[in-house]
């Protein structure tokens, strides 16, 4: 049964670099990072590092994601360009972990949850 064309007939993408170069003009930092760690582990590596999908991040890369770049490119500082911030309750963390610790739900159970929960509330650091 065929499925599909011969190996030596596949086609043969680029780099996720380069990608992400023909994509964006003038290419940001944070999406070279991104497309670079792409490149040297895996797609899949590099979205759960910054917790995305692949196709997420592969959209993200070819300059056709439509969701919240500014969210993508924090949590991109935050895992992989040691972007830190000051936090009220765990002290200095990274940009990434807080965009987190912002999505957790409350919880009456964990005293320690329920402290990031109020304190995220009036945050300074918080994405709105």
């Amino acid at each position: 049964m065929n499925r599909g064309p011969a190996k030596e007939q596949r086609p043969v993408f680029g780099s996720y670099i380069s990608n992400a170069t023909k994509a964006w003009t003038p290419l940001p930092d944070w999406v070279e990072e991104l497309a670079t760690l792409a490149d040297a582990t895996s797609l899949k590596a590099a979205a759960q590092r910054i917790d995305y999908s692949p196709s997420a991040v592969s959209t993200i890369v070819s300059g056709k994601y439509k969701g919240d770049l500014g969210r993508v490119e924090q949590m991109v500082r935050g895992a992989l360009m040691s972007m830190n911030v000051d936090c009220p309750v765990l002290g200095e963390i990274g940009r990434d972990r807080c965009l987190t610790e912002q999505k957790e739900p409350f919880r009456a159970t964990s005293r320690h949850r329920a402290q990031l929960f109020h304190a995220c509330k009036t945050c300074p650091q918080r994405r709105k």
